[in-house]
């Protein structure tokens, strides 16, 4: 048995709050020299996507989302409030020096993390692999359960 730690993660969400996490938690075990793996299922598979501008932030159904004046839910539906709370969020990550979702990413892919996109939401989804960043794997939930299996922490995303 190795001495090597073991994290796998599962990322089911694709809004920008969501899609930090597995990133974040991804890298810095990487960096500890953990293997690391992350399965990435229904609308997490976006985050897999080679273009990640469409990933916003809803402040709909978000309550622990400050904002900077007080919002009534009626005004949060309104067009172009999405567009507004993403770009209010990502003005505070790059201000406060939190890297970018391509660059977190980027590292986890530098760092070796397996990043495994399911095939069964590819397939649902009608995606193409060509939608995809190169050197991701494809698999089910056996895949995932596979590397899970051994892992020290298993965390849901």
């Amino acid at each position: 048995m190795s001495d090597t730690k073991r994290m796998a993660l599962i990322a089911t969400k694709g809004t920008l709050d969501m899609a930090y996490p597995p990133f974040i938690l991804a890298s810095t075990a990487a960096t500890m020299g953990w293997e690391v793996g992350i399965f990435f299922t229904f609308y997490g598979l976006q985050l897999l996507r080679k273009d990640l501008s469409g990933i916003h932030i809803s402040p709909l159904a978000n309550p622990a989302m400050p904002m900077p004046v007080p919002m009534p839910v009626l005004m949060q539906v309104m067009p172009g409030m999405e567009a507004m709370a993403t770009s209010m969020m990502k003005g505070t990550l790059k201000k406060k020096g939190v890297a970018t979702l391509e660059e977190l990413r980027t590292v986890c892919v530098e760092s070796e993390v397996k990043l495994i996109a399911c095939q069964m939401t590819v397939d649902l989804f009608d995606f193409k692999t060509s939608d995809f960043i190169a050197g991701i794997e494809y698999g089910g939930a056996a895949t995932f359960l596979e590397f899970a299996g051994d892992a020290d922490i298993c965390l849901f995303i």
